[in-house]
């Protein structure tokens, strides 16, 4: 299958398909991080949804798309539409209309991803605030599920896609905050960890739709 991995810079997701012999891409606004730059696409994903599109890989490859693509699995960034963040955006003064409108970008880009020319589709993101409309997700998971010991809810919203199916079931022992390779670090650093795919979840990804 030819694969879109949307947002993603750590290129797990795209590292577990490719490992099962599929065509997958990683594209996000920043350069990655996994060690692929032949699979990443440094871009906007926004004009690649719909496939029948050309683009070039971090290496200098042209590659092109013809129809759709058979699936695309998308991490959009979830700071202004977690629900994490409404004490950002709900203040005593009122309510911050930046805020509010970086927001509501966030979630046209979010339904412009599920909203694509694609038969089979999964986005992920945190529980988000509702102000911002975005529809009901399919499935909540747990990175307990798949072996790892952290306690952090997590929506996917699915189409054509079945529910991604626990690995390795596990007692939580701590929380996103409190897991110690994010407590221990800060900053952009602890941002960008923060925002990676757990490798036990991409395979399970890999595993379950590949």
């Amino acid at each position: 299958m030819k694969i879109l991995i949307a947002c993603e810079e750590s290129q797990r997701v795209c590292t577990a398909f490719r490992d099962k012999g599929h065509e997958a891409y990683s594209c996000d606004i920043v350069m990655c991080s996994g060690n692929h730059p032949e699979w990443h696409i440094w871009s906007d994903v926004t004009p690649l949804l719909n496939g029948n599109c050309t683009f070039r890989t971090c290496d200098g490859q042209a590659h092109t798309v013809t129809g759709k693509w058979d699936m695309i699995l998308a991490f959009p960034p979830c700071t202004y539409l977690s629900r994490a963040g409404s004490t950002s955006l709900f203040r005593k003064s009122g309510m911050d209309q930046e805020r509010y409108d970086r927001g509501q970008q966030a979630a046209s880009f979010f339904r412009s991803i599920l909203d694509a020319d694609c038969d089979k589709i999964c986005i992920e993101n945190p529980v988000p605030i509702k102000i911002f409309g975005l529809p009901e997700p399919t499935q909540i998971i747990q990175p307990y599920y798949f072996g790892v010991p952290v306690s952090k809810m997590t929506l996917l919203w699915l189409k054509g896609l079945p529910f991604l199916c626990p690995t390795n079931v596990v007692e939580p022992q701590y929380t996103f905050v409190t897991y110690p390779l994010f407590k221990n670090s800060s900053g952009k650093y602890k941002q960008r960890n923060r925002s990676k795919t757990f490798r036990e979840i991409a395979e399970a990804m890999a595993l379950s739709w590949g």
